[in-house]
Formats: structure tokens, C-alpha cells, sequence
């Protein structure tokens, strides 16, 4: 497979992946989804943060755990990384080219991810 076509796969599934995510996120009714494109940016973590938010431990919690659920059932896909889960004000789950980031609302406040990665191109989904 030459390069720009494994390129084309890798971003399809990427797409894929992060529609999923977003998808997952909307399942238990995350609020503020935003997703930034760091594709563009040098020096970025991952290619790709999803952030959103849960009104209480449980909700970031059930969050957290569709996103696995999920990802594993349809995908195949488990996580490199997880963080968070025992005080579940901010879980962060990494899959390498994407990265979630589940807070509550005054920790994604406090830490402003998305005014850090300010040049990121946002793209913002609705609340279900």
C-alpha cells in the first residue's frame, strides 16, 4: 500500500473512531462536546482532543465507560490510557491519535483545554 493511501485509511479511521466517540459522548448526554484539530499544530499531544462534560461523578463516570464499551464492541479499540476514574472530576482517555477529555464543569473551567489550544480549529456538537 503506498503511503498516501495508507494516509486516506488512517484518517478515515480516525474519522471513524472520533464519530464514534462523539457519538458514545451524546449516548449519556455529555454536555459542551467540542473537538480540536491539532493536526496543524506542532508539538500537539495527539492529533486530535475531544472534550466534553458530565453534570455529576456518575454521569462522567457512565461517560467514561460508553466510550470504552463502545469502542471495543464496534471497533475493536481499547485505550492506551486512562486517568481519572477514582475522583471522576476529570477522566482522560487517550487513543493515541485521540484524546478525551470527560470533566465536570468547573474543572474544564479551571484548566481552559480549550483556550490552551486556542489555534485549534473547534468544531462544537449539539446537546442531546
Amino acid at each position: 500500500m503506498s503511503i498516501a493511501k495508507a494516509s486516506v485509511v488512517n484518517k478515515k479511521t480516525i474519522s471513524d473512531l472520533n464519530a464514534l466517540i462523539i457519538d458514545s459522548i451524546q449516548d449519556i448526554k455529555g454536555k459542551n462536546i467540542v473537538k480540536l484539530d491539532l493536526t496543524e499544530l506542532d508539538e500537539s499531544p495527539a492529533d486530535y482532543f475531544i472534550i466534553c462534560e458530565g453534570d455529576s461523578v456518575t454521569q462522567i463516570k457512565a461517560i467514561s465507560n460508553n466510550i470504552n464499551k463502545r469502542l471495543k464492541e464496534e471497533q475493536g479499540q481499547v485505550p492506551n490510557h486512562t486517568e481519572g476514574i477514582e475522583g471522576s472530576q476529570w477522566i482522560l482517555v487517550d487513543y493515541f491519535n485521540t484524546v478525551v477529555h470527560i470533566f465536570h464543569p468547573e474543572k474544564r473551567e479551571f484548566y481552559e483545554i480549550e483556550e490552551l489550544w486556542s489555534d485549534a480549529k473547534q468544531t462544537s456538537y449539539a446537546d442531546l
